[in-house]
């Protein structure tokens, strides 16, 4: 059976899905934008403050449901400026040593009209 997982560490779902599931000792987050959970306002700034919110939304989930960082196996990364893939990289490999395999896509627009947004598949 499937468990949803969420935490007030990491901002709320703002629409109808959940922060993330586990399955089969694994988890599934959706993807999660520089939102900050305590005022619930996107992080002002570039890419690499809100890519600071972002993995410390990931890391409040993966807290929760009894993971972390060494044992995310994929990530999915979206940028609203390939740009900002440099600057994005300094951030992300910061949290993700582990080298997990990893997509990297720059999108029209991300929800609130962020500039990045990460979603990451983590063993239990």
């Amino acid at each position: 059976m499937n468990k949803v997982i969420a935490t007030t560490k990491a901002p709320g779902a703002i629409g109808p899905y959940s922060q993330a599931i586990v399955a089969n000792n694994m988890l599934f987050t959706s993807g999660q934008i520089p939102i900050d959970p305590a005022t619930g306002n996107v992080v002002e700034g570039d890419v690499i403050a809100q890519a600071e919110q972002v993995c410390k939304n990931l890391q409040a989930v993966l807290e929760e449901a009894g993971t972390n960082f060494e044992n995310v196996v994929k990530t999915t990364c979206f940028l609203a400026d390939m740009g900002d893939f440099a600057a994005f990289n300094e951030v992300y490999a910061k949290y993700f040593v582990s080298k997990p395999a990893r997509s990297c896509v720059a999108v029209k627009t991300l929800p609130k009209n962020v500039l990045c947004e990460v979603e990451l598949t983590a063993t239990i």
